[in-house]
Order: C-alpha cells, then sequence, then structure tokens
C-alpha cells in the first residue's frame, strides 16, 4: 500500500527562436512541435511552459479503538491521543472509537469491521477479551492494515493457531500487580486472609494480574480465602465486595484488578462500617483513586501512564508503516502509587 503520491512528469519546456517572421509562422511551429510530442506542454499565465505541481502526500490514518470509555482509564487514553495527533497533525490522522461497556465484544468486533470498511492504514486496540478479537484483526491485516494491539495482550495460543502476528505494546502486568501485593503485605501479617476481585477472566492483563497478586500474597504469606470476577466494573465490584467481606468476616483487604473496581470496593466497605479495617489495592493510576489514597481509603494503586500508552502503539504504528521497525512486542513503564509517592 502505497501512502506518498509522486511527482507527475513533464517534459522539458521547449523554447523555441523567433525571427522577423509574420506570427503565423510561430503558430504553425509550435502546432507542429505540439503534434510531434503528443501533448502541449502546460502553460503558466505567462504562456511559459511549466513543471505540473507534485501530488500531495496522503496521511496514514490510524484508528484508535479502546473499551470503555466511562472508564477514566481509557478516556485519558483517547485524550492523550488525540493531543499527540494535534501536535503530529502533519503525520498523521486519528479516529478515536470505544464501547460503552467493557463486556461488549460484539460492538468491538463491529468497530474494527467499520474501520475494515474505511480503509484505515492502521488500528491500534485495546481488545475487550483476548481470545475474540483475534479472528476480525486478522482479516484487518488481510486487508493491508497494520495491527498494533495495546493494554490488554491478545492470547498467544490463539495468535499461533490462526497464524497471526500481532505486536503488543503494553505493561508487564503480573509485575505490576505483584509491586502492588508486596506493598500490601507491608501492611499485613502472615496468616492474615485477604479477598481479590479480579477483571474479565478471558482478558489476558486481568489473568496476568491475578497471578501477580497471587505471586506476591504466596511470598508474603497472605491467605486469599476468595477470588470473584467483578468484570472490571465498578457497580459489579460493589456488590461482589460487600457479599465477600460479608462471608469472610476475617478479610483483611481486597486486592482489585483495576481502579474502577477498587472504587466500588471502596463503597461496599464503608457501607458494611469497616472503613480502615480493610486495606484496598487497586490498578491503573486513574484521578479518583489517586484521591482516594490521599485520603486513605484506598492503599496504592499502579500507574501505567494512560496518558500515554496509546501514543506509544500509535507511534509503533507509524514506524511500521514507515518500513522503520520489525514486528515485536514492547514493554511499557508501570509505576507504584502510594500516599507517600502522592506528597
Amino acid at each position: 500500500r502505497e501512502h506518498i503520491g509522486t511527482a507527475g512528469t513533464t517534459r522539458p519546456p521547449i523554447r523555441i527562436a523567433t525571427w522577423n517572421i509574420r506570427g503565423a509562422v510561430t503558430v504553425v511551429v509550435l502546432a507542429a512541435l505540439a503534434g510531434c510530442s503528443g501533448q502541449a506542454p502546460p502553460a503558466t499565465d505567462s504562456g511559459t511552459p511549466s513543471a505540473a505541481a507534485p501530488e500531495a502526500a496522503k496521511k496514514p490514518q490510524i484508528a484508535l479503538i479502546m473499551k470503555s470509555l466511562a472508564n477514566e482509564f481509557f478516556s485519558t487514553m483517547a485524550e492523550g491521543a488525540k493531543k499527540h495527533q494535534a501536535e503530529h497533525a502533519e503525520q498523521y490522522d486519528l479516529v478515536v472509537n470505544g464501547i460503552k461497556d467493557e463486556r461488549d465484544l460484539a460492538r468491538q468486533v463491529g468497530l474494527v469491521e467499520e474501520m475494515i470498511a474505511k480503509q484505515v492504514d492502521a488500528i491500534v486496540i485495546a481488545p475487550a477479551d483476548s481470545k475474540a478479537l483475534v479472528s476480525v484483526l486478522k482479516r484487518a491485516q488481510a486487508a493491508g492494515i497494520v495491527v498494533v494491539n495495546i493494554d490488554n495482550k491478545l492470547d498467544d495460543a490463539v495468535l499461533q493457531e490462526t497464524g497471526t502476528k500481532i505486536p503488543f505494546v503494553g505493561p508487564d502486568n503480573r509485575a505490576g500487580a505483584r509491586m502492588a501485593g508486596e506493598y500490601l503485605a507491608t501492611k499485613l501479617s502472615k496468616g492474615d486472609q485477604v479477598g481479590m476481585l479480579e477483571g474479565i477472566r478471558t482478558a489476558f492483563n486481568g489473568q496476568q494480574r491475578r497471578l501477580g497478586f497471587e505471586d506476591a500474597m504466596q511470598a508474603a504469606g497472605i491467605e486469599i480465602v476468595d477470588v470473584q470476577s467483578a468484570q472490571w466494573e465498578m457497580d459489579i465490584a460493589n456488590r461482589v465486595a460487600s457479599a465477600m467481606i460479608g462471608e469472610h468476616a476475617e478479610i483483611k483487604a481486597l486486592l482489585c484488578g483495576n481502579d474502577s473496581m477498587a472504587l466500588g470496593a471502596v463503597a461496599a466497605v464503608k457501607a458494611a462500617g469497616r472503613s480502615g479495617q480493610i486495606q484496598i489495592v487497586g490498578y491503573d493510576g486513574i484521578s479518583a483513586v489517586r484521591a482516594a489514597i490521599k485520603e486513605g481509603a484506598v492503599l496504592a494503586t499502579v500507574e501505567q501512564h494512560a496518558d500515554r500508552l496509546a501514543v506509544f502503539g500509535i507511534e509503533y504504528a507509524l514506524q511500521l508503516l514507515r518500513g522503520e521497525a520489525a514486528v515485536q512486542d514492547k514493554q511499557t513503564p508501570v509505576e507504584l502509587v502510594t500516599a507517600e509517592a502522592l506528597k
């Protein structure tokens, strides 16, 4: 697929000597020369032949497809991408899409199909499901579209099974969750009980965060007595956390796979009259949880730079389009956010 137009070709200007002959002779000579060339050379307003202007270069169009824009993490991601495009408007055009609900896989598949029909040059996607999106993204590649996976990694087994190679640009979610879990362990004692609210179970990032939390708890000798999926959603997390702390009165902490679920857990703990007794850990670093950390309602979260995550993917897609990079995974940074870090 060619993105840069080529300059139109023209014949060099033809210079004609003039003598003191009647104008009619000059006209005849010009006509004869034009007939030999097959076409008359283009002329400027002054009548002098000139070169045709080169075609304008075609900017690549990149589609950013995210999960729920109701989640602050993804709205921040969208704003970061828009800001980057505005600062690099001469390099590419951007189309931003998202779904209303983290679980609406059909709508996200539909968005990819719309971008295929639109013939965008690249798709940068945070898939709602690590397996269900592989097939439609393979179709996008078959249509000549560069695909870059961000945030939630596509399933390696499904990629291999379908013969699909899609690079992942994003954080090590297991390492980030382990970091948060290890910090929580410093506030608890060996043998304490904790619960976990995980995301959608078919999402790779959710799986990795669960493993990271488990790594930290096992190393500290802390018991995970219950694990339930709250599907990344605040309201579901509120209900799940309420039931969990009601059933397990000895729970000392709730490990939450994202910050939306952490906020739901905060509301549940407060409603149960257990504020200050149950520690809460999140993941994403959204502003609402940062405020809750300062207030003491949340112990910690993990910052994965939402404002830059899509930008990392977009910049890599541009490199691939220009033939400047090989297809390979790229790791992005994560940082632990605590009250001490926010001072």
